[in-house]
């Protein structure tokens, strides 16, 4: 083993990180040795995987402050294969949310998924989340295409057994073998990319790949990495294992796959697009495209859910594509020239990389929380959850006004990095093609203000739908804790997003090669400005907060307890309130033909009707309409050729002539053309 440095900062960044993934790797194994009936299993792994998370933060900080670049080479008997692990300040910016999320997931599961409620299964689950954990770190670490392999495959499998925890539930079991299928579609993917790499450069290192190599192979290492990368991150349309395995797997599984695991797709895309010298324009305006169909309907899909993770589960991949169109803008920056679109771009994506997994772990937490206190997930059957749950409530607010990109918090400043750049690529002259994506990127805030409006006024006000809702408690303090964590954190980097400027820039220079132009992003954001206008708001709903909550707590205590406002209806009913889908019809209805509910309406036709059943429900339009059928195509054609080889010798003989024959002829017409 040897380490290359150039000051003892950098390694000692690199070897926090390896130190970290290492001990995250072995956070589950004292819990093997201990009975499942022991409560030191859980404290030992829980212990374990904030040390790691701890060592980590220390080494990302200091890889995303400018001390990164060593490396560590292993030697392999493998010929033209040597193992690399190193540290920069992208590696650094995408490692940083895995420890942060993962030591508050670890808190929060130590009290959600409780080792004496769960005996069957609560060992096999700690175990994967530490190796889970160390596999992300050292895809981050990774400089050398068949490391990055192994670790990918770690995080795969580990992925796959912790989304089939309970696997007791049939639909656990589908989710995670749809997810399964997606992994291996993406193994092979990288597998093809990796050695086209390698046939490029001579060996498997991941080093920049020349404008001067062909460009039919660097268009195919392009489209693969979309493919590959574009599956993990839920990309549309290549999202549909996402919405069913984020929503099977236990809530602080949940919020490390939306919030960190899927960035790896991310981190993969970013760090191949920025290995390809000189891209083509095309590759730039194929993201955005990309980008504006995921950010769009993912969020009009999300507004057809009535059960909570996977309705968050779809605005995973609306804020994907948030983050792909930075991703694209910087990449048509590159390729035009434009220093101010590749900071900006660039800048917008990874910083929505740091605030989605802050917001979207956070409202993970909070759907967890809920489904704790009333035993589902189902909008339907919740309501007036906010007298009961009142932390939960305000936290899951937060994190809603956060994810829909409004002011004071942190979902607004990365988006509008997006805007500024987009502006700026439309008003250039022959650009004027990059104005689409931005009315998409605002129709898609609206709707997904609209969205969790839906969300928090069906789940947390009015009156209590069932009596699950009526018997709900507040969370222990181990899972409010952590979501008090990730909210300050949202507050702190919308009211102070010059905080995050310098990673960004050092990120965007790791990315580019060089600092692009020599730019900063003080120069063209107005930073101070929102700084300003942030803690204006912030201040303002203190005050209206502290104004208003003492004399609402005054009125609680004087009147008496009654129901929501019924319009005068005598016989007040829970029932008359919005369903989920009832809400969202106004909306959904005018994307009928996407969505394709399944819609089940009862046929009142008498006077005094029996009772009845309303149900609908928003099909996945790439797994159902078009995936699931054709498997089933497949299913049937195999079904029939399987009678093929069954049969007389006679048939094997004419079976062979019909190949071979062909065969013949091509070869003799391609000799006599030679000649």
């Amino acid at each position: 083993m040897s380490i290359s440095s150039g000051e003892p900062w950098q390694s000692a960044a690199l070897l926090l990180l390896v130190g970290a993934g290492c001990l995250l790797a072995i956070s589950g194994v004292p819990g093997l040795l201990l009975s499942w009936r022991s409560i030191w299993g859980s404290r030992i792994a829980t212990a374990l995987v904030v040390a790691g998370s701890l060592l980590g933060l220390a080494g990302g900080s200091l890889a995303v402050g400018g001390h990164g670049g060593a490396v560590i080479g292993f030697p392999s008997p493998m010929p033209g294969f040597r193992a690399g692990l190193g540290a920069d300040a992208l590696s650094g910016f995408f490692s940083l949310p895995v420890f942060l999320v993962g030591g508050l997931g670890a808190l929060y599961g130590a009290s959600y998924w409780r080792p004496r409620s769960h005996p069957r299964n609560g060992r096999r689950l700690r175990l994967c989340y530490g190796l889970l954990l160390a596999s992300l770190t050292f895809i981050t670490l990774a400089r050398d295409g068949m490391a990055f392999l192994v670790a990918w495959e770690v995080m795969a499998l580990t992925n796959f057994l912790l989304v089939t925890t309970d696997d007791e539930d049939p639909a656990v079991g589908r989710a995670g073998w749809l997810y399964l299928l997606y992994s291996h579609v993406t193994i092979l993917c990288l597998f093809a990319l990796f050695l086209l790499e390698r046939q490029l450069s001579g060996d498997f290192a991941l080093g920049v790949i020349p404008a001067a190599a062909p460009q039919s192979l660097r268009t195919a290492i392009f489209v693969l990495a979309l493919v590959a990368f574009g599956i993990k991150a839920g990309a549309m349309p290549l999202h549909s294992w996402l919405p069913a395995a984020h929503a099977s797997a236990p809530s602080h599984v949940s919020a490390l796959m939306s919030g960190v695991v899927i960035k790896m797709g991310i981190y993969g895309l970013v760090r191949m697009c920025g290995l390809l010298a000189s891209p083509p324009l095309a590759w730039g305006i194929t993201l955005l495209a990309m980008g504006s169909l995921s950010a769009f309907f993912g969020v009009v899909f999300a507004l057809g859910q009535h059960d909570l993770k996977r309705l968050l589960a779809y605005h995973s991949i609306e804020n994907i594509g948030i983050i792909l169109l930075g991703l694209g803008l910087a990449l048509v920056g590159r390729s035009a020239g434009r220093p101010d679109w590749v900071m900006l771009g660039l800048a917008g994506c990874l910083l929505h990389v740091w605030n989605h997994a802050l917001f979207k772990s956070l409202l993970f937490f909070g759907a967890g929380s809920v489904a704790h206190a009333t035993g589902t997930r189902d909008l339907e059957r919740t309501g007036g959850l906010a007298r009961r749950m009142p932390a939960t409530a305000g936290l899951f607010l937060l994190g809603s006004i956060a994810i829909c990109g409004l002011p004071p918090l942190n979902g607004f400043v990365s988006e509008l990095f997006v805007y500024l750049g987009l502006v700026r690529a439309a008003v250039t002259p022959g650009s004027a093609w990059a104005a689409l994506p931005a009315p998409v990127l605002a129709a898609t805030g609206a709707l997904a203000v609209a969205c969790f409006v839906k969300v928090f006024g069906i789940t947390f006000l009015g009156t209590a739908r069932s009596s699950a809702a009526r018997d709900a408690h507040e969370s222990p303090p181990l899972m409010l804790a952590p979501m008090a964590v990730l909210a300050v954190v949202c507050a702190v980097l919308g009211v102070a997003p010059g905080l995050a400027a310098p990673a960004l820039e050092r990120a965007a220079a790791a990315w580019a090669g060089q600092p692009p132009g020599g730019l900063s992003l003080a120069g063209l954001a107005p930073l101070s400005w929102i700084s300003t206008t942030a803690a204006a708001l912030l201040a303002a709903a203190a005050l209206a907060t502290a104004a208003v909550l003492p004399a609402c707590r005054r009125g609680r205590r004087r009147a008496p307890a009654l129901p929501t406002w019924d319009c005068g209806y005598a016989a007040a009913s829970p029932r008359l309130q919005y369903t989920a889908s009832s809400f969202a019809q106004l909306i959904t209805s005018h994307f009928a033909w996407v969505l394709r509910p399944k819609v089940h309406a009862p046929r009142i036709e008498q006077l005094f009707p029996a009772p009845s059943h309303f149900d609908s429900h928003a099909e996945d339009l790439v797994l159902d309409s078009l995936l699931l059928p054709a498997s089933r195509g497949a299913t049937q054609v195999s079904a029939r050729m399987r009678a093929l080889p069954q049969g007389q010798l006679q048939r094997y003989i004419l079976y062979i002539l019909a190949v071979l024959v062909p065969l013949l002829i091509w070869a003799m017409a391609g000799e006599s053309a030679g000649r």
